[in-house]
């Protein structure tokens, strides 16, 4: 399942795991601040509606309305009614306490998610140094 937006010259995408054990909206949220991380989307990008993302993905609005709303009181979002959700300019800095939790919890899950799919965690390494140097290139 997936919904897309264009996001400048960029095509945003979401896309849910259902078997992952995550939540819908907390999937939603983490893909957004992995696309912002990776800069696969930018400062004043617009996200999809919460109607087209609730279509495509086959899935109730209010999850997708509790994922914006989350993300707006982190400072992550901009709602303007009638114009559209968008990529914030003033994220709020989170506290390096909350960001070690973050880190620590999402590193668990996709170790496990790897380990569970038959990855040693020489590949994980090797993937990640790989998606890093494209990242940094992207970025130049």
């Amino acid at each position: 399942m997936k919904s897309q937006a264009k996001s400048g010259d960029t095509e945003f995408t979401f896309r849910l795991d259902p078997r992952s054990g995550v939540p819908v909206y907390r999937q939603l949220i983490d893909q957004v601040q992995a696309a912002i991380a990776t800069g696969a989307v930018s400062v004043g990008d617009q996200l999809p509606t919460v109607r087209r993302v609730a279509v495509d993905l086959a899935i109730n609005p209010n999850t997708v309305v509790r994922a914006y709303r989350e993300m707006e009181v982190r400072g992550i979002l901009d709602t303007q009614q009638g114009s559209g959700t968008f990529i914030s300019a003033n994220q709020i800095e989170q506290s390096h306490d909350e960001r070690e939790r973050q880190l620590s919890q999402l590193v668990t899950e996709f170790v496990a998610r790897a380990g569970s799919a038959g990855f040693k965690l020489n590949e994980l390494l090797a993937a990640l140094q790989h998606l890093s140097s494209k990242v940094q290139n992207k970025r130049r």
